[in-house]
């Protein structure tokens, strides 16, 4: 499993929105200019993490986006998987309706759950805050660039 663009750049939008969380909508191409990426993969992506309802958007002049919740409510497990669908790394072990049929006599299957599991778990407890706080660190020791 590898995670494509598309998921990094919505952690990096997702982290700009929360680091840039005054209350006022933020602009696609504010977002565009200091992560470097174009405006209109961000609206692909923005499409997504919509459709997740991880985004709020507000019309107009003024207007923008924002987080819906705070930065502690969201994982990188629910970031990834609103841009990326499933993360599990082999299909028979992601959580579908009609599990393998084989599982109970396949070895390979408990090494591919062990790791599908250790995948979720991980980024489960990687909250948007822990990733500012891990940037305000770097920030701090001086070794930050963007």
């Amino acid at each position: 499993m590898q995670i494509s663009t598309r998921g990094k750049n919505a952690i990096k939008m997702m982290l700009d929105l929360a680091n840039h969380n005054d209350g006022t909508p933020v602009k696609l191409k504010d977002i565009a200019a200091r992560q470097n990426i174009s405006v209109k993969y961000l609206e692909q992506i923005v499409m997504l993490l919509q459709r997740a309802s991880l985004l709020q958007s507000v019309k107009g002049n003024q207007g923008g986006y924002l987080l819906k919740y705070p930065p502690e409510q969201y994982t990188m497990y629910q970031i990834l998987t609103a841009t990326e669908g499933s993360l599990s790394p082999v299909e028979c072990v992601e959580n579908c309706a009609s599990p393998c049929k084989n599982q109970n006599q396949c070895v390979e299957y408990r090494m591919w759950k062990q790791l599908d599991t250790a995948i979720h778990d991980t980024l489960e407890n990687i909250t948007l805050a822990d990733l500012m706080d891990w940037e305000e660190e770097i920030v701090i020791a001086g070794d930050y660039s963007i």
